[in-house]
């Protein structure tokens, strides 16, 4: 263990990009930790660790505690350790600790060498146990988990000892060292620490140390039947770390005298535990319960479904780890929870995506366009650049026949005022192409457009007026002949109202679900489309951001939207939601 005054110097921090931002501001953590390297506290080392417990994947509230973990140690030239609390072998999974690794990684994290698991420590901690005993402060309780809440107390009235509490320390051990032997089963007994009954600290009422569980674990297997419990193995485990600063959510803040009492009992080196609030964001939940419930019951297609809040399943959305990253640095930390609007992610995700992504054309409600005048078989290819501003993404060679597929929205027959694209006898630029004008829209029986017929200027090649006259509306287009068709899963927000959470009487939050928070569509790309891979992000041009999905095939692309040119959410509460 590191003590306080260790001296060792401070090592310059990986190059992760966790936490990477601009400029970060000196909030209530990171004064805390230039206090503490004045002071020379801890030897002006910082190291920090992201403990996770592998019972599920990552969401949104990990990012930011990756992004604070990470960060600071980056800043402040520390070291950040990737440790797996895995200390519930009911619940936890290879699976989980295979998917936090790739999510951290994705966000930016990087441990070299520096992954921990808590079952790394299960001897030590089992001898620290041992150590409490023999010093009178834990005893073996034979109280059930229902009778301990019981004998617990509440806020207002002090809790009552257990019968058992007064053991000798003799009789503790052996029954400690029979529990660990797997004489008895589970709930039978437990380890309590030995504090006050009376605190009005409801944690600190003789604490649970340790629980039987006959279960096997994802990297022990059998060796084990009791586990410790997380507060117990968490500021341990901190402590064997050389952990300077434990940062923890809001609600670990009554646990903190715990964590103190422990390290301090034993005589062990202490981090600092802060705590921050945690991230609560509108129509998301965040309970990894609830998520894991979306999962099971089938809500949700699996952890990385483009509409979970998992960071896997963002990642499979397009959002980009920059973009995450810089959300996570403009809600900054506070003391007190609070509730950030999702458009302000959206508005993250746009700002990064706009610099950073080709622009191609794509057709997602398509009516087809025949331009009379043009040559029958003949093929043109209009060079596009990929993005407007950037001509280091290159170009692309786009082929333009006299057939051509537009979005169905871009033509009224009898368009209000100011509608600027196509309509009978109106005139529109097609995209780096030429000018057209509708002559004629053919209708099926029901009156819908079924066709629209147009003729073209021929003096008008690459949008570009022949005559100085102004064409107000510009639309994109695909070439009928020449278009790859695709499935595009238009992505909206999994809960149609703010607060999911918040369900009437009777109700759960699974009935705030959004119905619409999915639609398939049929959809025409241009043909440099079947050159991204799987995970390669763009806009389509006039509709969005999007990003290729692991499910394409080279005869069935698919793609998925990002987030829309512009906020969504006001669509949602128009719909009454």
């Amino acid at each position: 263990m590191a003590p306080e005054n260790d001296t060792t110097p401070a090592t310059v921090a990986e190059g992760t990009a966790a936490g990477d931002t601009a400029k970060v501001g000196l909030d209530f953590i990171r004064t805390r930790i230039t206090e503490d390297n004045a002071s020379g506290r801890f030897g002006n080392r910082v190291h920090t660790r992201f403990p996770p417990e592998p019972n599920g994947y990552l969401h949104l509230g990990h990012a930011k505690s990756i992004c604070l973990n990470f960060g600071v140690a980056r800043e402040f030239g520390g070291l950040c350790n990737l440790r797996f609390d895995d200390t519930n072998p009911t619940k936890e999974e290879t699976e989980y600790v295979d998917s936090i690794r790739e999510d951290v990684r994705w966000l930016g994290g990087v441990w070299d060498d520096r992954e921990f698991y808590a079952s790394d420590y299960f001897e030590k901690l089992y001898d620290y146990a041992e150590q409490l005993i023999k010093m009178g402060k834990a005893y073996v309780d034979d109280l059930s988990a229902e009778e301990i809440r019981e004998y617990r107390g509440t806020l207002t009235e002090p809790g009552r000892e257990s019968p058992w509490r007064n053991r000798s320390v003799d009789e503790n051990l052996d029954l400690f060292r029979r529990m660990r032997a797997g004489e008895f089963g589970d709930g039978q007994k437990v380890l309590r620490a030995k504090i006050d009954m009376t605190s009005p600290n409801v944690v600190m009422r003789d604490p649970t140390l340790y629980r039987i569980r006959h279960a096997e674990h994802h990297r022990t297997g059998n060796k084990w039947c009791i586990y410790p419990m997380y507060d117990y193995t968490h500021c341990l485990s901190d402590s064997i770390e050389g952990i300077t600063h434990s940062l923890c959510t809001l609600e670990f803040i009554n646990n903190r005298e715990l964590y103190d009492w422990v390290l301090e009992t034993l005589g062990a080196y202490r981090p600092q535990q802060i705590e921050f609030a945690r991230l609560n964001v509108t129509y998301t939940v965040l309970s990894k319960r609830k998520l894991i419930q979306l999962v099971k019951e089938g809500h949700v297609t699996g952890w990385d479904d483009p509409r979970m809040p998992t960071l896997s399943g963002m990642r499979r959305r397009g959002i980009p780890p920059e973009a995450l990253r810089e959300f996570c640095s403009r809600i900054g930390l506070a003391r007190a929870d609070s509730t950030v609007e999702y458009s302000m992610l959206e508005f993250c995700v746009r700002e990064y995506l706009n610099e950073h992504t080709p622009r191609v054309m794509a057709v997602l409600d398509p009516v087809k366009v025949v331009i009379e005048n043009y040559p029958v078989g003949q093929v043109e290819e209009v060079d596009m650049p990929y993005h407007p501003e950037d001509a280091s993404y290159g170009s692309r060679k786009v082929p333009f026949s006299r057939e051509l597929y537009i979005e169905r929205d871009d033509f009224r027959l009898e368009p209000p005022k100011k509608f600027h694209r196509l309509a009978p006898g109106a005139e529109v630029r097609l995209r780096y192409a030429y000018f057209i004008t509708c002559r004629e829209a053919v209708l099926d029986d029901a009156g819908n457009v079924v066709e629209l017929r147009c003729v073209y200027d021929p003096e008008s090649k690459g949008g570009q007026s022949p005559d100085g006259r102004k064409v107000k509306g510009t639309i994109h287009w695909v070439s009928a002949a020449h278009a790859i068709p695709a499935e595009v899963r238009l992505y909206d927000q999994l809960f149609a109202v703010e607060n999911p959470n918040a369900a009437p009487e009777g109700k759960t939050f699974l009935d705030n679900l959004n119905p619409e928070s999915l639609t398939k569509v049929e959809a025409l790309l241009e043909p440099a489309l079947a050159t991204f891979k799987a995970g390669d992000k763009m806009q389509f041009e006039r509709l969005g951001y999007y990003c290729k999905d692991k499910d394409s095939t080279d005869a069935k692309p698919v793609f998925n939207r990002t987030t829309t040119l512009r906020d969504t959410w006001a669509k949602l509460e128009k719909k009454g939601a």
